[in-house]
């Protein structure tokens, strides 16, 4: 009669833990099903895979970043800046990711780029809605920048909602006033589908907070996080910069923009003026 070892027993006794017949599995939860069928290369090219799931973890992760930005901006909206500051430090995590991202499609080289981009056609990252919106809920807005996805109703609402709302700067210089500090009235009650213009005034506010941090401190974290986050993305913006111009040149890109000409104009949008400005005056 055969003896069953300590090893053997416990499997035995994890053995009920490995049947998940009718059970929710990791898979299950994740859909990945859904997920890992989703990259379906147009050409038989070898890293056309790299392509495909580099910009597909991209959006992913810029789903979670829209879901805790828009929830970021509320919170300042209703004042409630504690588990505004946690969202937007994650904000800024995420965008590392993104650049990191970028790292990875590097590897790339212009010849193994060539040899699939023909079947692309018009497919571009400048049609992202998701990066749209994050634009957008960041305060560079440009009516111009709907039409890309004008032809899909449903990603036209999203992007117009988040085109139409006060941006995440806009929701701040409205709780500075709320709590005493001098904004003008042309920063508070504007056309916020108009693209953001510094304001001297504006920038005084901000000197008066990061004069007296002790006496402003959760505007002081909130200008420092503003900082955090436009440093971040600044970072995400360059380092796709540099990859495109790595991999293709100064060709045009596949959606019809001047490529690198295009993305180097984008480097120098300032979201947050005054947060920067400010610090030349202390």
């Amino acid at each position: 009669m055969h003896a069953t070892s300590n090893g053997e027993r416990i499997v035995l006794e994890e053995a009920a833990q490995l049947d998940f017949s009718g059970k929710m599995s990791y898979g299950d939860y994740l859909q990945l099903d859904k997920v890992l069928s989703a990259q379906n290369p147009q050409s038989e090219e070898h890293d056309e895979m790299l392509f495909i799931v580099m910009h597909q973890v991209s959006e992913l992760w810029m789903k979670l970043l829209l879901a805790e930005l828009r929830e970021a901006i509320s919170d300042v909206r209703n004042e409630n800046l504690s588990p505004a500051f946690k969202k937007l430090a994650r904000v800024s995590r995420i965008m590392e990711q993104l650049v990191h991202a970028w790292d990875v499609l590097s590897t790339m080289t212009p010849s193994e780029y060539t040899a699939f981009r023909p079947h692309l056609m018009q497919s571009s990252g400048f049609q992202s809605w998701q990066y749209r919106c994050i634009e957008f809920s960041l305060g560079n807005k440009n009516a111009a920048m709907l039409q890309p996805h004008a032809h899909k109703e449903n990603l036209l609402d999203w992007v117009t909602q988040a085109y139409e709302a006060p941006s995440l700067y806009d929701e701040s210089l409205r709780l500075m006033a709320k709590q005493g500090l001098h904004i003008p009235e042309t920063h508070l009650n504007r056309d916020w589908r108009g693209a953001y213009s510094r304001n001297e005034e504006v920038e005084q506010a901000w000197l008066v907070v990061y004069k007296d941090p002790t006496k402003y401190w959760a505007l002081y974290q909130l200008g420092e996080k503003l900082v955090d986050v436009e440093d971040a993305f600044r970072l995400w913006r360059f380092r796709h910069v540099t990859t495109v111009e790595r991999v293709i040149g100064f060709k045009r890109g596949t959606g019809g923009t001047g490529g690198i000409s295009y993305l180097r104009k984008m480097l120098d949008v300032v979201l947050f003026p005054e947060i920067w400005s400010v610090r030349t005056h202390l």
